[in-house]
């Protein structure tokens, strides 16, 4: 029972002037991206990284330093004390959106592609880019593959942190959910917002989604006490369960 927790990256100039940005070069961070990157960074202060994954654009590798930054240097280190070291992986990147890569939202908002991305995402293709089918099956691929490695390693102690884009999150997110591909729309993903997936042997369980405050600390393991102490089943509590420990 790895945990995930889904970092989209900050506020990007692209962001601030209505561009889809894609796989653009040189799209970095403004000034209320980097603002964004340091308060998700503080609020995971309190949690042990046993991994770091980002996708290989420099909006996302901004955010991912902004955020070890912001923990500060005792959380510099791994859960077993090794440097915490940060892995780029493509299956994380952004949409390629093709032709549309660079234009103004409020022109492609007139394209007849845009009533099929807003309402049937899995018969979208993007004209000289990518299906979205292709950009969920590779993100989803990425996670799962990463989240195996931790779990192997930690067990229901392992939590990574993952920074990629929108669309590949909310991607990610509707399958954590069960939900179709063409309802995925109906998740929203801000800039810098937290999201987080506990995946198990029974299903995933979609812990948190676009949290933009609150101290996440209450994620890491609590030490187990007594002989009745046992490995989580991956079992949903009926009635919703007491929560996590506090204490």
């Amino acid at each position: 029972m790895a945990t995930l927790i889904l970092v989209r990256h900050g506020r990007t100039t692209a962001n601030a002037s209505g561009t889809l940005a894609g796989r653009t070069r040189g799209v970095g961070l403004d000034q209320t991206g980097l603002s964004q990157a340091t308060r998700a960074g503080e609020r995971l202060a309190g949690v042990p990284l046993a991994r770091v994954v980002t996708s290989p654009l420099e909006r996302c590798r901004q955010t991912t330093r902004a955020i070890l930054e912001a923990r500060g240097p005792e959380h510099a280190s791994s859960a077993e004390g090794a440097a915490l070291e940060v892995v780029t992986d493509k299956g994380l990147t952004e949409c390629d959106y093709g032709e549309w890569q660079g234009r103004k939202i409020r022109e492609l908002a007139k394209e007849k592609l845009w009533k099929t991305v807003q309402s049937q995402p899995s018969a979208v293709v993007f004209p000289g880019g990518e299906s979205m089918p292709a950009m969920q099956a590779r993100a989803i691929a990425a996670v799962r593959r990463h989240d195996a490695v931790v779990q192997a390693a930690h067990a229901d102690a392992g939590i990574w942190l993952a920074v990629s884009h929108g669309d590949v999150i909310k991607s990610i997110l509707a399958d954590a959910l069960g939900m179709h591909l063409d309802l995925f729309q109906r998740i929203n993903v801000d800039p810098a917002s937290i999201s987080i997936i506990r995946y198990t042997e029974a299903r995933p369980f979609v812990l948190a989604t676009n949290t933009h405050a609150g101290d996440l600390s209450w994620l890491a393991p609590k030490p187990k006490r007594g002989r009745r102490a046992r490995k989580s089943s991956g079992d949903a509590v009926v009635g919703g369960g007491a929560g996590p420990a506090t204490a």
